[in-house]
């Protein structure tokens, strides 16, 4: 007997429903793709328990006629394809006639329909594929279609379903994604009763880009319009300054199809290219509009996937037109004060902008200045004069040195280390510094000097940069420490009591230490990385947050989105705390002390991002992962300028705790050095 067996219908309607219904959003998405080739401008979806029970598409569009209702249902049966001719030119989202065929073989359907020129509608219900007879019924111009239990008889789909919440969100990306590729048509989601997205429709794409991101995403574009070889390219990138840490929002559309363009994606990264940091990438909402017989959309299930007949047009309209709009909308920001001087007084600000920053202070002499606004006690006239009358180069004036230091005559050769000398502790924290400058009569005492190698100190027209994360681990109080001494009397006290000698830095990266027969190298980064994840590691990110003066909105995709909101328990223990915002947005309530205000948006983003692709691993190894992003954001990187108190106080801690040996990614944290081996090297010993 032969055992090649000719499938049962029923059966072989299920092998082939497997490919095209996956789960409720690959419904959605056909069922969304037929009522918007039928010429609907209003679409509404609603879902219930993540669209596995229940879900249902109303449109406005054409409607069917009855005699074709029942034909609707059996495979291969389009009304948009009719000869192998029309494969070469397709212009329907959908063509295979295998969508509705597939969603009644796995679900219970229910049809309603009319057509604008007939009195009355038309009612179908079909179940696991076998349907009835048409029935009469009262409805508006469009076609309503209702699945209930998805995948009622094939339990062995049924169970790889994930919760209803991930299933919604995935639905909802859907509905995003269609909403970007036709903003002509008005869009409306229903989650278990309530409305989660609503598009104005009428053909903008801003506006669609508006409803489904929010206002904060939207406010980052920059308009794309250009054409070349037979390629048109519409839509909105992001701005350098808003590039997120992933892919996730780079959309791209062709002939209003979502899909998956390599070709694409690298011409748009690479019109980026050192614009940008490395490893950020650009957001987009890009259509690309061709020919339709130039491109084969007849090659992946989902429709996902394109085959061009030549890439490089793609390539080269995507490259030129983003490199062209990010030349024009991407202009650098002027820092600009806001003159607000008494009535009649002879500084009254001029009508129009401003004067830029850049006119009115020298450059060489002019202070580091976080915010655009001067503080209210110093007048911007007094400030230009004061400026106007110092020369090009700083004076030498005396300051308070430690005990033992001395000028030195003529500048080393070696690197240049900033050192607050008496500072107040308010000043110094980076928690307490205002966004605004310091007036003058706090900066007094703030005089850089120049470090080398025999203690020798001098003047240097530069002023110190502040370094947020080292100053955190100075102020933080050793446990043995009674009275600890004012800051500027810390390292002296620390040489004194380490048997280490400070020597220097090299390049800005590693700390230079002599101790006995020995030279240590350390990375600072690396050093300073360990320490911070030790302390989140060991219970102290939740007690190392700090609540933000202004909450912090961060929009993600959807998938990312409900993984954060579900991992919320994790943020805590790393010192974020967030609150579901709605719309695929998350408010960041409080964040890790060392981390920089600017840099919370990104390292949610981040987190959320790994957190969505790594669902199945351990919690542990999650939880680890977000330890290791806040250390390495949170600690201070190479070519920060570091006074010789941090320096010595990260060496100090070294010591003290022998177990920290690598950073949280393997590197090394220090390198010895014999004194043999150097004197072997410069020949002084054999």
């Amino acid at each position: 007997m032969g055992k090649i067996n000719l499938l049962d219908r029923h059966v072989a309607e299920l092998i082939a429903a497997g490919e095209v219904v996956e789960r409720p959003s690959s419904a959605i998405k056909e069922l969304v793709e037929n009522s918007i080739d039928a010429g609907a401008d209003t679409v509404a979806v609603e879902i219930k328990n993540g669209g596995t029970t229940y879900l249902r598409v109303t449109d406005n569009g054409c409607g069917m006629a009855r005699e074709d209702v029942p034909v609707a249902f059996l495979r291969h049966a389009t009304s948009k394809v009719r000869e192998q001719d029309d494969l070469d030119s397709i212009a329907t989202l959908g063509f295979r006639g295998e969508a509705l065929a597939s969603i009644c073989a796995v679900s219970r359907v229910e049809l309603i329909t009319r057509r604008p020129e007939d009195e009355i509608g038309t009612r179908y219900v079909i179940e696991g594929g076998d349907g009835g007879e048409c029935e009469d019924v009262g409805c508006p111009v469009g076609t309503t279609l209702i699945a209930r239990d998805l995948f009622y008889n094939t339990p062995a789909r049924m169970k790889f379903l994930k919760k209803d919440t991930i299933e919604s969100n995935s639905v909802a990306g859907v509905l995003d994604r269609m909403a970007l590729s036709h903003p002509e048509v008005s869009l409306r989601l229903i989650r278990d009763g309530k409305e989660t997205l609503h598009t104005p429709g009428g053909g903008s794409l801003k506006s669609a880009v508006y409803a489904v991101y929010g206002k904060d995403f939207t406010a980052g574009l920059i308009p794309v319009e250009y054409e070349l070889g037979g390629v048109r390219i519409t839509g909105f990138v992001s701005k350098p300054a808003a590039s997120r840490p992933n892919r996730s929002m780079q959309h791209f559309f062709l002939n209003g199809r979502y899909i998956h363009s390599r070709t694409a994606q690298i011409a748009l990264e690479t019109a980026f290219k050192g614009s940008i940091m490395v490893g950020k990438f650009p957001s987009c909402v890009l259509h690309i509009h061709m020919a339709f017989e130039a491109v084969d959309v007849n090659i992946h299930p989902a429709k996902l996937e394109v085959r061009f007949l030549n890439e490089k047009p793609i390539f080269d309209a995507v490259y030129h037109g983003v490199r062209t709009a990010l030349n024009k909308g991407d202009s650098p920001s002027v820092l600009k004060f806001r003159q607000e001087p008494a009535a009649g007084s002879e500084t009254a600000a001029p009508s129009g902008d401003p004067e830029p920053v850049r006119t009115a202070i020298p450059a060489e002499s002019a202070p580091a200045v976080k915010s655009p606004e001067p503080p209210a006690e110093i007048p911007e006239k007094e400030t230009a004069e004061e400026n106007s009358q110092k020369p090009q180069t700083a004076a030498v004036r005396p300051v308070t040195m430690p005990e033992g230091w001395h000028p030195a005559s003529e500048p080393p050769r070696v690197r240049q280390a900033n050192i607050d000398i008496e500072v107040d502790d308010d000043e110094a924290d980076p928690r307490f510094r205002a966004d605004a400058p310091i007036p003058r009569k706090h900066r007094e005492r703030e005089e850089p000097v120049i470090l080398h190698d025999s203690g020798a100190a001098a003047v240097r027209s530069e002023p110190p940069r502040p370094q947020p994360a080292l100053r955190e681990i100075i102020r933080e109080p050793e446990p043995a420490a009674e009275n600890p001494p004012p800051e500027a009397a810390v390292l002296h006290t620390a040489a004194e009591k380490a048997p280490e000698r400070l020597i220097g830095e090299a390049f800005g990266t590693y700390i230079l230490v002599e101790r006995g027969e020995e030279l240590i190298l350390i990375d600072k980064h690396a050093a300073h990385e360990r320490m911070l994840y030790e302390k989140l590691r060991t219970g102290g990110g939740e007690n190392s947050s700090q609540m933000l003066l202004a909450p912090v909105p961060v929009t993600l995709d959807k998938d990312s989105y409900a993984a954060a909101i579900e991992a919320a328990d994790l943020f805590a223990k790393a010192g974020f705390e967030i609150d579901d915002f709605g719309s695929g947005t998350v408010l960041v309530r409080s964040a890790p002390l060392w981390i920089d205000g600017g840099d919370v948006a990104s390292a949610v983003m981040e987190m959320a991002g790994y957190l969505e692709s790594s669902r199945a691993d351990l919690t542990t190894d999650r939880l680890d992962w977000l330890y290791h992003n806040v250390a390495c954001r949170a600690a201070v990187k190479a070519g920060d300028e570091s006074s010789p108190q941090e320096l010595m106080d990260l060496v100090r801690r070294l010591e003290e705790d022998p177990n920290i040996r690598y950073c949280p990614h393997g590197r090394p944290v220090s390198i010895i050095m014999k004194r043999k081996d150097l004197e072997k090297q410069f020949g002084r010993i054999q």
